[in-house]
């Protein structure tokens, strides 16, 4: 449909022109304007020229002052706000259904809105293949047209071909289709064309799209350097050599984009009929925008499908991506454009990454399966980064799950099995063997690396070992798994050992039963009743402190004792009875739970054991706390920090800091039943801030909750709305019941 403004235009011209008597033909020779440009001029759809072009045609036209003036306020208008170009919108379909993106919407709305006089907004839009980066371009310049009024240009720069357009190419198309003169083109000469080409943009309020950029050197030159205009670039690489531009990252969409993405495709009928099985779909495809688009259309042709059928079919990790072709629509494909264009050592890194167990790696993982040094390694990371194919977070590396499948058919195709499963070894053995390392930071009998240890990454302090066994969880746990199937069963109990005292350190993880009962097994395969005593043992704590299953936890304790008695060990023994008397405590059988904690007590003081009498009295303290004993275990916790300051640096000191805490939320426990809310407050608050001290955010959200408590009774409400408020922004690392209690006394608080 032709424009107004351009319409106004374009009536005058012809007009112009008839009452010269000239053709098109010979309007087109006298003007060098070609004779399909003047054509679409006066049908008004293509937009009015600038002024160089206006004076072209006033010159073929041989017109008078007057007449050129009339044709060049025609054409001003026709670029003034309110007269859109036509010709400027030929944009490609495919935004109909667009969802999401909110945030990013918004900071290219706000860049445009914050343009600085006579300096081009350059914004990069970057993100692995399939995110929907086009998508986004195209859905911000329909949004964004209006404050655009000289109009809205698209360029594919096939960034992913082969050959690529060169930037006199794409230089050449902007200005024909801005409307420049071919006498202009001609008279300025290709080397002349990029300062034209400036001048032009320079002139207009345009936005333009530069799409499926390659690199820096295709984009550098189609930069503007002055005017009012935006220039949005959207590139799998991030461009990082680019000075000077706005950066806008994307990568998957929201779960709840996701499915409602999917839902516009397939109709809210069929999705509302199993959104379960809609969700996953939207998870199988990892929420990538062009997954989801090729899952939908799928649905959207085989009307007979239900949702769960293709939910099932793609729960076939093997044959996903077989299964996400629709059409000539083939993820695999996008995913090859890239990977062609990496260098060996990342296509082979690319591929072997694939081998990482977990959601993520750090360099020094990835090292160990290519063999590279660290610095090299991080190198081709960082290429692999750049060119989309990797995310990067705070020194962690992730593929997304689809191109991590990519890279696993990559692997098995290029890659003998030999150098795979060599590389798969090497990274378990380097995750477990620095586990036992970091771990051990925590063992009253180990401390700091010994003198000759040398690894790739930094383990000088217990804090670095925790932020090292907390980021690699789920990568070492894995290795651990994969020892236990293999019947490494010594690896997997000195693993387990290293890793007992870590466990205080991050309690809430999830995982300590499954590692202690691998342990547990691997003992008694082993034949070692000591090493059985003391599995059993570990594993009757995670039963009873990580899943409380109390009765469970009194039959593995019941399992160490013997086993402790058959090695003649008194430590363990002292430890069975210690958890024991904790499992006893909290099924209500005071009683013989204190019975329970005075032996432990013996058999510990008997091995001059500090670290097991320092559980046993503070055992006590809890113990008789359950009991409604309160004064009685105010005195009994008072006497366990005094036993503490007189051992002094002979008990370790993560484990005074944790028992620290732990008796002051204890105490603080014993004051709020006393209904003395200053004591209780004093005590639970030094137990919140000894908890943060030490990072013990397990114990932290147990002290929160009952800080919240005791401010509550007291009549501190907005006090206790801000420790509950905290205590929920522990997040997975908190007691799971803690943060229950906080919610339920928050939605309490609202409702009053």
């Amino acid at each position: 449909m032709a424009d107004a403004g351009g319409a106004a235009f374009g009536a005058l011209l012809r007009q112009l022109r008839l009452d010269a008597s000239l053709t098109i033909e010979a309007f087109a020779e006298a003007s060098g304007v070609s004779v399909r440009g003047i054509g679409d001029l006066e049908r008004g759809r293509r937009a009015t020229p600038q002024r160089r072009t206006v004076a072209a045609l006033a010159d073929g036209l041989g017109l008078g002052e007057a007449d050129r003036e009339r044709l060049l306020a025609a054409a001003r208008t026709g670029r003034a706000p309110g007269h859109r170009q036509a010709g400027l919108r030929a944009f490609p379909r495919g935004i109909d259904d667009f969802v999401g993106r909110t945030t990013e919407l918004t900071r290219l709305t706000a860049l445009a809105e914050q343009q600085a006089a006579g300096i081009p907004v350059v914004v990069a839009v970057s993100g692995p293949p399939g995110t929907g980066k086009t998508t986004l371009a195209l859905q911000a310049a329909q949004e964004l047209a209006e404050r655009f009024p000289d109009g809205q240009l698209m360029l594919d720069l096939r960034g992913m071909d082969d050959d690529p357009p060169e930037a006199a190419e794409l230089i050449l198309r902007v200005l024909r289709t801005l409307g420049v003169a071919d006498r202009d083109l001609a008279k300025a000469g290709p080397k002349g064309h990029p300062e034209l080409y400036r001048q032009v943009l320079a002139e207009q309020r345009c936005l333009l799209v530069l799409d499926n950029a390659r690199d820096e050197a295709q984009v550098r030159p189609l930069l503007p350097s002055a005017g009012t205009g935006m220039v949005v670039i959207t590139s799998r690489r991030m461009l990082t050599g680019l000075e000077s531009i706005h950066r806008v990252p994307i990568g998957e969409l929201s779960p709840g984009d996701a499915a409602a993405f999917l839902t516009a495709l397939v109709g809210p009928e069929r999705a509302e009929a199993d959104p379960t099985a809609l969700a996953e779909v939207a998870q199988r495809c990892g929420h990538l925008p062009l997954a989801l688009r090729v899952a939908g259309n799928w649905l959207a042709t085989r009307t007979g499908w239900t949702v769960r059928r293709l939910a099932d079919r793609l729960a076939q990790e093997d044959r996903r991506l077989d299964s996400l072709t629709a059409g000539d629509l083939h993820l695999s494909a996008a995913f090859e454009l890239s990977y062609r264009q990496l260098t060996p050592a990342a296509a082979r890194l690319f591929r072997l990454l694939s081998l990482v167990d977990g959601p993520d790696t750090s360099a020094a993982g990835a090292a160990q399966l290519t063999g590279q040094p660290l610095f090299d390694t991080e190198d081709t990371l960082e290429e692999l980064v750049e060119a989309g194919l990797l995310s990067a977070d705070q020194d962690r590396y992730r593929l997304h799950d689809l191109l991590r499948l990519y890279a696993r058919g990559r692997l098995r195709a290029e890659d003998p099995d030999g150098e795979a499963e060599a590389a798969r070894s090497a990274l378990r053995r380097w995750l477990l063997e620095t586990a036992v390392v970091a771990g051990r930071w925590y063992d009253p009998d180990h401390g700091a690396p010994p003198a000759g240890w040398q690894g790739v990454v930094d383990l000088s302090t217990a804090e670095h070992a925790r932020t090292w066994l907390q980021a690699e969880g789920s990568n070492w746990l894995a290795a651990l798994r994969a020892a236990a199937t293999a019947g490494d069963h010594t690896t997997v109990v000195n693993v387990s050992e290293a890793l007992h005292w870590f466990s205080d350190q991050w309690i809430f993880w999830g995982h300590w039963p499954e590692i202690c009962r691998a342990a547990a097994d691997s003992a008694q395969a082993l034949g070692d009743p000591l090493l059985e005593a003391m599995h059993l043992n570990n594993l009757a704590w995670a039963l009873l402190i990580c899943e409380s299953r109390h009765r469970e936890s009194l039959d593995r304790s019941a399992e160490a004792l013997e086993a402790a008695r058959r090695a003649r060990d008194l430590p363990q023994q002292g430890w069975a009875h210690s958890y024991t008397a904790w499992a006893l405590s909290l099924l209500g059988d005071h009683i013989a739970a204190a019975r329970h904690n005075r032996e432990a007590a013996e058999l510990f003081e008997a091995a001059g054991d500090l670290h097991g009498t320092l559980h046993a009295m503070s055992s006590a303290g809890e113990t008789l706390l359950q009991a409604g004993r309160y004064e009685e275990s105010i005195a009994q916790n008072t006497r366990t920090l005094a036993f503490l300051e007189q051992a002094g640096d002979r008990i370790e000191p993560h484990s005074a800091a944790f028992n620290r805490a732990n008796i002051e939320t204890t105490i603080g426990q014993a004051h709020i039943h006393l209904e003395d809310w200053p004591k209780a407050a004093d005590h639970l608050r030094t137990a919140v801030t000894l908890c943060r001290a030490s990072g013990h955010t397990g114990l932290e959200s147990r002290a929160l909750a009952h800080f919240g408590n005791a401010l509550l009774a007291a009549g501190h409400r907005d006090q206790a709305r801000d420790a509950f408020s905290q205590c929920l922004t522990l997040g997975k690392a908190a007691n799971p019941e803690h943060i229950a209690t906080a919610r339920e006394r928050l939605a309490d608080l609202d409702t009053r």
